[in-house]
């Protein structure tokens, strides 16, 4: 433990240096590291998808500077610290936690997420999806979305239920889509959005992170398609000369291609 504090000691301290003596470190404010916290939260995820060990260390330790940072500024402020930020945290795990730190059983998981909504609601938010950030990529908000209402009881009895409504919601949009050019472009928006939401909530019910699944389904993509550039570029061919079935060729050749 005691090697554990030195560590976070000392990275106070240079973080104290910077902000004092480095020209661009001293220039910093909320504003301008938000799209760089951003940047970094998603080379974080990026890692985590991977299990890539050697690069969540690394982004670990990039996100914890600019949380670093945010609680020097906001001392430079007068209105929070390092230390006032994780004492009101430890304050918050404790209290949320009142199967651990009280009386309270929770006998599983989904316990704890309904305690924890409840207490939330207590501490005065106004809403049970008001913890849900308003900037969430859209799916992710609505896989949140969709777990915060659950933890109150509203909620598909099953999977079989939630199916059910995908269907009907393709159905909805292929009824709107199948009028071509004289379909209403915002109904279809909107169909195609109740399609996608409804898958989001199926994917719930059979335990798919569907943000995870989709990137997943990105990076194959991804990969077979820059094996099909390779190869045309091994045979000198342009992809615009190739025909779709000689790209379809070269895509199912690169699903046997390990990555």
């Amino acid at each position: 433990m005691q090697e554990k504090l030195k560590a976070f000691e000392r990275l106070l301290n240079i973080m104290d240096d910077l902000r004092d003596k480095c020209p661009w470190d001293k220039k910093q404010t909320f504003q301008t590291l938000r799209n760089l916290t951003i940047e970094e939260t998603y080379e974080l995820a990026d890692a985590l998808l991977d299990e890539d060990l050697k690069n969540i260390k690394e982004e670990i330790g990039d996100v914890m500077l600019h949380m670093v940072f945010y609680a020097k500024i906001g001392e430079e402020k007068g209105a929070f610290d390092i230390g006032t930020v994780i004492n009101d945290l430890c304050d918050k795990l404790v209290n949320r936690h009142p199967h651990i730190y009280g009386d309270v059983i929770a006998a599983d998981e989904q316990a704890v997420k309904e305690n924890w909504e409840q207490i939330k609601l207590k501490e005065g938010k106004k809403s049970i999806l008001s913890g849900v950030p308003k900037s969430l990529p859209a799916m992710v908000k609505a896989y949140r979305l969709q777990d915060k209402s659950k933890q109150v009881g509203f909620e598909w009895e099953n999977r079989e239920q939630v199916w059910d409504k995908v269907e009907e919601e393709l159905a909805e949009l292929k009824e709107h889509t199948i009028k071509g050019d004289n379909a209403d472009a915002i109904k279809v928006e909107e169909e195609f959005g109740d399609l996608l939401f409804s898958l989001v909530n199926y994917s719930r019910f059979i335990n798919v992170d569907p943000e995870s699944a989709l990137e997943r389904t990105n990076k194959k993509f991804q990969h077979r398609f820059q094996y099909i550039e390779a190869k045309a570029k091994e045979q000198e061919r342009d992809l615009r000369d190739m025909t779709l079935g000689e790209m379809d060729a070269l895509w199912n050749e690169a699903k046997t291609v390990s990555r």
